[in-house]
């Protein structure tokens, strides 16, 4: 069964196997299921052509893949432009939400590891 381009895995449980699509979580996948009659349990490849219509159109409804993606970038592009703090953060590659970036900011920095002594070092060698 395919999904806004993503194809969802037979094998796997559908409360589970949605919310590998970009834009529907655990919540929105048990939301979904409720309104097309379809039980969270239910794999891929047992669902019959009309449950699996209705989980297609109820899911389509939403923002999802390709447009949510370009509506983030968009929104990410505006804020650059009008130079807004949050948007020179995403600029510089740092944290955007007021995290603490003097430590735990690695995977926004980068697994650079700066130490004083290493500093003081180089300064006596020259």
């Amino acid at each position: 069964m395919r999904i806004a381009g993503v194809t969802i895995p037979d094998t796997k449980q559908l409360a589970y196997s949605l919310p590998l699509i970009f834009g529907i979580g655990p919540s929105r996948a048990r939301e979904i299921l409720m309104a097309a009659g379809v039980s969270a349990a239910k794999k891929g490849s047992e669902l019959t052509s009309d449950e699996e219509q209705k989980v297609r159109s109820l899911a389509e409804e939403f923002t999802i893949e390709g447009e949510l993606r370009r509506e983030i970038g968009q929104n990410i592009k505006r804020l650059k432009d009008i130079h807004a703090l949050r948007g020179d953060r995403h600029a510089r590659g740092l944290p955007v939400r007021g995290q603490r970036t003097k430590t735990n900011s690695r995977t926004r920095r980068g697994n650079v590891r700066k130490t004083m002594t290493s500093g003081r070092r180089t300064l006596e060698k020259t």
